[in-house]
């Protein structure tokens, strides 16, 4: 007789693979089915340490307000006596979504190593598909990183660069090529070597002193640069404690005298972020690149590999809501040459 297990237990953390095995899915938790739990849930990771007032900061000095007609995980500040939910101050605000879908679609794209569609999420979460898609970018939004130094303590840093999509700005020659690597967007990613993080940036033209103001905000001067023998690389590369490449041109991608010198991690990171762009994402513009970048940065940085599973990396995400409003006008502002 199969043993019965109680679908209501929150999961969270590396030990939900037991009850997993007993429920059948993930998406079984209350806090995925039920709107209240939800909302318990989510307060749980935002409120870690006490009910904050948005209003005026005060901590644990509040209470539900309990009437019949009040909306679920409304609250009473006693010193401001404002109301207020964990939604005020988070990608949440203002949604009319429920937040138990929301926390189905973060779990969605948590998960899916190569992304999930807009037309997708429309489909299988039952909402409208620019709902999908705002909705989306909203998430995307919770995914971006605190901007640590990589490198640090003498760490490798691996730095490499390709196209992704047309890019709008580029005019083609009357006499010339229509297309050319200039005419498509580029991506700059950096990987830590030391911790496996990923760190994506939409160049808005690819020079020396683009490629320095990224390694001036982002790699410690410390660090052990990798990366292949562009000439964008040199300068800066001499910056560094050390500076070494490989000379892709002519076949070399492993040094024979120092085999640790490639980049052949941050291209196994592209293979990803290829099939995803061009499998799932197809049509996705250069005015929002940067938002899928933070995407499969977030995945690759928080991926099995690294002791990181599909609830905690969703965990992850919830946790990174707090402050980081997007409207549907922002989300139409361009972001040139930084995803982060």
């Amino acid at each position: 007789m199969r043993k019965r297990y109680d679908r209501d237990i929150i999961l969270d953390g590396p030990n939900f693979l037991p009850y997993l095995r007993g429920m059948g899915s993930v998406l079984d938790a209350k806090h995925f089915r039920d709107e209240a739990a939800a909302y318990k849930w989510v307060e749980a990771r935002v409120w870690p340490n006490g009910r904050v007032c948005p209003k005026c900061g005060e901590v644990d000095h509040s209470s539900p307000m309990q009437g019949k007609s009040t909306r679920i995980g409304v609250y009473k500040c006693y010193g401001c006596r404002k109301q207020f939910t964990v939604k005020v101050g988070t990608i949440f605000e203002d949604s009319h979504i429920k937040l138990h879908i929301w926390l189905q679609a973060m779990f969605l794209i948590a998960s899916s190593k190569k992304g999930i569609s807009s037309n997708q999420l429309h489909r299988t979460l039952g909402i409208t598909l620019k709902s999908a898609w705002f909705l989306s970018h909203r998430i995307r939004e919770a995914m971006k990183d605190s901007g640590t130094m990589f490198g640090g303590n003498f760490g490798g840093v691996e730095a490499d660069e390709t196209l992704q999509g047309i890019n709008p700005n580029y005019t083609a020659p009357v006499d010339g090529y229509a297309f050319n690597p200039w005419s498509y967007n580029r991506v700059l990613t950096l990987i830590d070597r030391d911790t496996g993080a990923a760190r994506s940036f939409v160049l808005t033209e690819f020079t020396t002193e683009e490629v320095q103001r990224i390694f001036n905000e982002n790699v410690a001067r410390e660090a052990y640069l990798l990366t292949d023998e562009a000439n964008q690389y040199k300068g800066p590369g001499s910056k560094q404690t050390f500076h070494g490449t490989t000379n892709h041109s002519a076949g070399e991608y492993v040094r024979k005298d120092a085999p640790w010198v490639h980049t052949n991690t941050v291209e196994g990171y592209y293979s990803i972020f290829k099939r995803g762009m061009k499998g799932v994402y197809q049509h996705a513009s250069r005015q929002h690149l940067h938002r899928y970048c933070i995407e499969f940065d977030f995945r690759y940085t928080n991926r099995s590999k690294l002791g990181v599973d599909d609830v905690a990396r969703f965990t992850k995400i919830v946790e990174g809501v707090k402050g980081k409003r997007l409207t549907y006008r922002t989300t139409g502002e361009r972001s040139e040459v930084a995803a982060h």
